[in-house]
């Protein structure tokens, strides 16, 4: 009795096993069309079998015709067999070669044909065997004709592994092996003694190794598929980086065109008014003068930098060109200062040109003074920079586009230092240019520079 409970046991969990191959075989994407097919058919022929054997076991148990467990048994017999022509097709496939012409196929073919009539002519023939009342099956003296095609094809489907091991990959080769070696070994011992239990086993050892080659299949092929998203990804994030430094390079190529192409009427102007303050005021002339040697000196460096500067250097640029424009416009420019932290880093080129634009669009000679802010405090997400004026503002989607500029140094601020740029109309009149340096390495110590 422990007998069969062992070896019901044993199908109940066979079959389990043929259930999950069978999910598993719907649901791969890792292989071909064929090779879906064969893992389909596989599992499924192995499902039929498995609860073949268990309802022709269970109707050892049970009052049934003795016809219904005859055909139970010779039902799961011929299930037990067909999987080994499918292998035989599986492994031509493996090596390219066509099954229409193959006579490999077309001999696995005839042997299945030829154990199908032997099978088919065991209830009628007693030198196969006989089945008790107790629906016993007991082999007879010609039982192991039986078996010859099926050992001839599991020796026709190793031989073909063997023959072709060098296109097969080894896990490929090894499941290949693993699933036809000791079926055959049973099936030759089971010619001479009832090894047919063991045979069941070697049988499930083989079912084992096409889910292990179809499960390794699947994940090779999501490796393949996860190197080639990374791959692609290092290209996207490589073209992009390109992407980017030609931008950078742009920028930084009009930043540079800006500077090389200063507004004439302004170097006009400034050197007309250091010309006057000569005579009428010496001191201020040398003074003006300093101021924008520095200025033009700054301009000039700003050129030959590609990385982010302190921010104390570009307040210094800001300050030499304020100071000659309160030169060139006496009382009608204001300027106020409120640069606790500075110990940080920026684009060359930030500060200034937003004063200039502010200058340069906000100024009115007819009206009230042009009054400029130019403040930083400090945050969790980092420092802050605002240029307030109180000038006539502008509308960037206007005609007039002082926000070409702006654009240029909102882009060199994201490709050089991760920094953002924001532009809104003041209340009152005139703008609001917030500039934002996030975070770095670097400690934030709180310094005045009031000029």
């Amino acid at each position: 009795m422990s007998y069969y409970i062992l070896f019901f046991s044993i199908y109940i969990g066979a079959f389990l096993l043929s259930v999950v191959g069978l999910w598993f075989s719907v649901i791969v994407t890792g292989i071909d069309r064929f090779s879906k097919r064969f893992f389909l058919s596989f599992f499924l022929d192995f499902m039929l079998c498995c609860l073949s054997s268990i309802v022709a076991m269970a109707f050892k148990y049970y009052a049934v015709p003795k016809a219904a467990y005859y055909f139970m048994l010779l039902m799961a017999t011929l299930l037990l067999f067909l999987p080994l022509p499918m292998m035989t097709a599986y492994l031509l496939h493996c090596c390219g070669e066509n099954l229409r012409s193959s006579r490999i196929f077309h001999a696995a073919l005839d042997l299945l044909a030829v154990y199908f009539a032997l099978l088919v002519s065991v209830p009628f023939i007693d030198g196969f065997g006989y089945v008790s009342p107790e629906n016993q099956f007991y082999r007879g003296p010609l039982y192991p004709l039986l078996q010859v095609p099926v050992i001839a094809v599991l020796l026709l489907n190793f031989a073909v592994t063997m023959r072709h091991r060098a296109r097969f990959p080894q896990k490929t080769f090894l499941s290949f092996v693993i699933a036809q070696v000791p079926m055959a070994i049973m099936l030759i011992v089971n010619l001479f003694v009832d090894a047919v239990a063991l045979f069941d086993l070697s049988y499930v050892l083989s079912v084992l190794a096409m889910y292990s080659l179809i499960l390794s299949d699947q994940i090779e092929h999501d490796l393949r598929c996860q190197r080639e998203i990374a791959l692609k990804e290092r290209e996207i994030a490589e073209q992009h980086r390109k992407i980017a430094e030609q931008q950078c390079e742009i920028a930084n190529q009009r930043a540079n065109n800006m500077i090389l192409q200063m507004r004439p009427h302004f170097i006009y102007n400034a050197l007309m008014s250091i010309y006057s303050l000569c005579k009428l005021d010496p001191l201020k002339a040398r003074q003006v003068t300093m101021d924008f040697t520095n200025y033009l000196r700054k301009n000039f460096s700003a050129i030959a930098s590609d990385n982010p500067i302190p921010f104390s250097e570009e307040l210094e640029h800001t300050r030499a060109y304020l100071v000659v424009e309160q030169a060139l416009h006496y009382d009608m420019l204001v300027v106020y200062w409120d640069t606790p932290f500075s110990n940080f880093r920026l684009p060359p080129l930030t500060v200034e040109p937003i004063v200039e634009n502010s200058i340069k669009h906000g100024m009115d000679l007819d009206a009230d003074p042009l009054y400029i802010s130019i403040r930083t405090w400090d945050t969790d997400s980092g420092t802050h920079i605002i240029v307030e004026d109180n000038g006539s503002g502008f509308d960037p989607s206007g005609e007039d586009k002082p926000h070409t500029t702006l654009e240029n140094i909102r882009q060199r601020l994201e490709m050089m230092c991760s920094g953002s740029m924001t532009i809104k109309p003041r209340e009152g009149g005139g703008t609001v240019v917030t500039v934002t340096i996030p975070d770095s390495t670097e400690q934030k110590t709180p310094r005045n520079l009031t000029f």
